[in-house]
C-alpha cells in the first residue's frame, strides 16, 4: 500500500511516499518558498536527486508538483494518481478532542479549524494540506496524525496551571504538548532496543533537540510529562524561541519598556533563544564560534545543557528513577557537544557519557553511556514520517 506523507507549513510542503506495511521510502522531499520568488522542488527516489526552482504561487500549486515528480516516467514512483491509497496529514494541535489518529471528515476538518486561536501558524497551512490533498487525490483516504495526540494521557496534575479554573473549564487552557509523533516513535524504539539487551525500560526520558525543542517523560510507553505546554514556545532554549521565562519580564518589557503584547510575542518567539543570546540560530554555527573562542556562544551552548539537565532532573524525580534518556532529532541526534553539556556532572544519577562513543556520527540506534552506569544515554533517529505512515496505515487496516 502507498502511503504519501504530507506535512504542510505556511510556505513549504514536506513529503515522503511510503510503501506499508514494507516501511520502504519510495520518494521524499520539499516544496518551499510557496508563494514566494525563487521557490524550490526537492525531490529524492532512489539514487535520483533534483532540485529545482519552479514557479509555485499556493498549496494546490506545490502538491500537483509533488505529484508530477512522482508521475515522472523516468524517475517517478507511481504510473497514476490512484496508486496512492492514503494521505496522512501531520496536524500540529488537536486540543482536547483528538487523542488519536482519525480519518478526516467534515467535523474533523471544522474542529482543526476551531483549534487555529492554539496553532495560528500552524493548524491553518495544516488544514490546507488536507483540502488541497482531497482535491488531489480524491480517491485516497485522508488521515490525521496530531502532535498533541501522545500527550493526552498526561495526568491533570501535570498539563494544569494553578490559575482561576474557570480559564481551562470554560477556555480550555491547559498543556497541551508538541512534536508529539517524534517522542512517540523515539520512546518505542529505544523501548524495544532495551528490552533487545534485557534492559530496564520501563522510565524513559526523551530529548527532542532541534529548531523547536522539548522533552517527555515516558513511563511505561505513555507520557506522563511535557515541556511544551498550550504552545510550543516554553521549555528548554530553543533556536529563536526563548522557552522558560519570568512572567514579570514580560510585563516589565510592557508596562516599563513600553513593547506592545505582539512586538513582545515577536521576540520571546523569532528573536530570542540561542539566536537572541549569539547572533546564531544554527547550533553548527554556535559551536564552530564557540570553538573559536565566542564567549557569548560558549555561555549560550552551557545556558542550553543546563536547561536540559533541569528538566532531566525534574522528570527523573516525577517517574521515580530512570532507565534511559534519549536524545533525537537534528541536533540531539549530530551534536555530541550539547550531549556532553547536558550529561556531565550527571553521575549522581547514574548518567555518564564515554567520550569516544558520544563522538562517532551515525544514523542508527546506538548507546553512548559509559558502561557501568544504570542510567543508558540512547541516541535514537527519530523518523516522524514513518510514525505517520505506521498509524495511517494501522488506522484503516485494523
Amino acid at each position: 500500500m502507498n502511503i504519501l506523507i504530507i506535512n504542510s507549513g505556511s510556505s513549504s510542503i514536506k513529503f515522503q511516499l511510503i510503501t506499508m506495511p514494507e516501511q520502504e521510502v519510495k520518494a521524499s522531499g520539499l516544496v518551499e518558498r510557496i508563494g514566494l520568488d525563487g521557490a524550490l522542488i526537492h525531490y529524492k527516489s532512489g539514487d535520483f536527486k533534483v532540485t529545482k526552482e519552479v514557479e509555485v504561487p499556493d498549496h494546490e500549486t506545490g502538491l500537483l508538483k509533488i505529484t508530477t515528480y512522482l508521475l515522472d516516467k523516468e524517475f517517478g514512483v507511481i504510473s497514476n494518481k490512484e496508486n496512492i491509497q492514503i494521505v496522512g496529514h501531520r496536524v500540529v494541535h488537536g486540543g482536547k478532542a483528538f487523542s488519536e489518529t482519525v480519518e478526516v471528515t467534515e467535523d474533523v476538518k471544522e474542529s482543526i479549524r476551531n483549534l487555529f486561536p492554539l496553532a495560528p501558524l500552524h493548524n491553518p497551512p495544516n488544514l490546507k494540506g488536507i483540502e488541497v490533498a482531497e482535491k488531489v487525490f480524491s480517491n485516497a483516504k485522508q488521515v490525521a496524525v496530531f502532535d498533541t495526540a501522545f500527550f493526552q494521557t498526561m495526568p491533570p496534575k501535570a498539563y494544569k496551571y494553578a490559575i482561576p479554573k474557570e480559564f481551562a473549564d470554560e477556555h480550555d487552557v491547559r498543556a497541551y504538548g508538541f512534536h508529539g509523533t517524534s517522542h512517540k516513535y523515539v520512546s518505542e524504539k529505544a523501548i524495544e532496543y532495551l528490552k533487545d539487551h534485557g534492559l530496564p525500560n520501563g522510565k524513559i526520558i526523551t530529548v527532542h533537540l532541534g529548531n523547536g525543542c522539548s522533552i517527555t517523560a515516558v513511563k511505561d510507553g505513555v507520557a506522563i510529562d511535557h515541556s511544551l505546554g498550550m504552545g510550543p514556545a516554553n521549555g528548554l532554549i530553543m533556536g529563536t524561541r526563548a522557552g522558560d521565562i519570568d512572567q514579570s519580564v514580560i510585563f516589565y518589557m510592557i508596562d516599563q519598556l513600553g513593547y506592545t503584547a505582539e512586538q513582545v510575542n515577536t521576540i520571546l518567539q523569532k528573536k530570542s533563544g540561542m539566536f537572541g543570546l549569539t547572533g546564531y540560530s544554527d547550533m553548527r554555527d554556535i559551536e564552530a564560534k564557540s570553538a573559536d573562542g565566542n564567549e557569548d556562544c560558549r555561555l549560550a551552548l552551557y545556558l542550553n545543557g543546563y536547561r536540559i539537565k533541569k528538566y532531566i532532573g525534574s522528570y527523573s524525580a516525577a517517574l521515580n528513577g530512570v532507565d534511559a534518556i534519549v536524545f533525537t532529532a537534528g541536533i540531539g541526534e549530530n551534536s555530541s557537544v550539547i550531549r556532553k553539556v547536558v550529561c556531565e556532572d550527571m553521575d549522581y544519577l547514574g548518567i555518564k557519557l564515554d567520550p569516544r562513543k558520544n563522538a562517532v556520527r551515525g544514523n542508527t540506534i546506538r548507546m553512548v553511556n559509559e558502561p557501568d552506569m544504570n542510567v543508558k544515554v540512547l541516541i535514537v533517529p527519530t523518523n516522524e514520517e514513518l510514525e505517520i505512515a505506521k498509524q495511517s496505515y494501522a488506522l484503516l487496516n485494523p
